[in-house]
């Protein structure tokens, strides 16, 4: 075996060694999720049969725990859960009656799409503002304070103060929906500052520390200006801090979405998780749980492979 091994590249180990790890951890995010839900007081029939003020008969919850195992032992649940997630099956939803991946399935384009486009303005305003602010005193500490003041509101205040100004006063937006791309700016907006707000001083610290290196000086006395030396030079050097950061925001923003989803009126997993947990929908609370654990072991595979082509030093390392 291990002469086997022995052949196999670098690379590829490395992947196979990042793909078990991403593995654990959604193995880990469903065990601590079917714990959590055995935890919580309430009989799961009743969900089934529509919800805590469901008047249905002994017999009816007898006969639904019955068919869903519910009366069996923990263990027995456990592997069954286990089971159907090795299969790829999430379960039915208790509420929908429907297969939970199908319900999932649907939201997830309008929550990746906000995500995605959240972060994209986030990290193209915090570069923007990092590299304009570093070394610079006055400017940094004007980017400063507005860093702190973004990341001191509530993100559901900033979607209420943008819609009061940009809907409401202005009308350059539509109120609520999800009709066309001008429907998605304040959403994006909303998500940015805070994002910006975080990864700013990130790219700050990376750029000003380049800058103190010697290469940045002999740059410098080739003739680049001082623009090219912070975008094509330090930024670079600041970029793998960046990557780590972005990537931890991004995930989060999936599971965290839900927020601006119901500020702005929006369908997403958001909304969809607020309904489960207040109908005891079991299914579709892993189901979601489970998707934000995969997206973020995604994430980290993806990062992985990113930090060796930005820096090749990286993968040099892991060698």
């Amino acid at each position: 075996m291990a002469r086997v091994l022995s052949r196999v590249p670098e690379p590829l180990r490395r992947l196979a060694v990042r793909a078990g790890s991403a593995l654990v951890v959604v193995w880990g995010a469903a065990t601590l999720t079917f714990a959590g839900l055995l935890a919580i007081p309430g009989d799961p029939a009743r969900a089934v049969a529509g919800g805590v003020a469901a008047t249905a008969s002994p017999e009816v919850l007898a006969r639904i725990r019955a068919e869903y195992g519910f009366d069996d032992p923990v263990l027995v649940q456990y592997l069954r859960f286990l089971g159907r997630l090795g299969r790829g099956d999430l379960g039915v939803s208790y509420q929908q009656n429907r297969p939970v991946l199908t319900i999932v399935t649907e939201q997830l384009g309008p929550t990746l799409l906000l995500a995605a486009g959240g972060m994209t303005l986030g990290l193209l305003l915090a570069v923007t503002v990092a590299v304009l602010t570093a070394d610079r005193p006055r400017p940094r500490a004007l980017a400063g304070t507005a860093e702190f003041t973004a990341l001191s509101m509530p993100t559901f205040w900033i979607g209420f103060l943008l819609l009061a100004l940009f809907s409401f006063h202005w009308k350059i937006f539509p109120v609520l929906g999800d009709d066309g791309i001008a429907a998605l700016i304040l959403p994006w907006v909303t998500l940015a500052v805070a994002i910006a707000g975080v990864l700013s001083q990130v790219a700050r610290d990376g750029i000003e520390q380049a800058l103190g290196q010697p290469f940045a000086l002999t740059v410098r006395a080739r003739g680049a200006t001082e623009l090219r030396v912070r975008t094509r030079h330090a930024l670079r050097h600041a970029a793998l801090p960046l990557l780590t950061m972005s990537g931890w925001m991004l995930g989060n923003l999936l599971g965290g979405v839900v927020v601006v989803e119901t500020v702005f009126a929006r369908q997403g997993l958001g909304q969809v998780l607020v309904s489960a947990v207040r109908g005891r929908d079991y299914p579709v609370v892993t189901g979601v749980v489970v998707l934000t654990a995969a997206t973020f072991s995604l994430i980290a595979l993806a990062l992985d492979q990113l930090y060796s082509t930005v820096d090749p030093r990286v993968g040099a390392a892991t060698r």
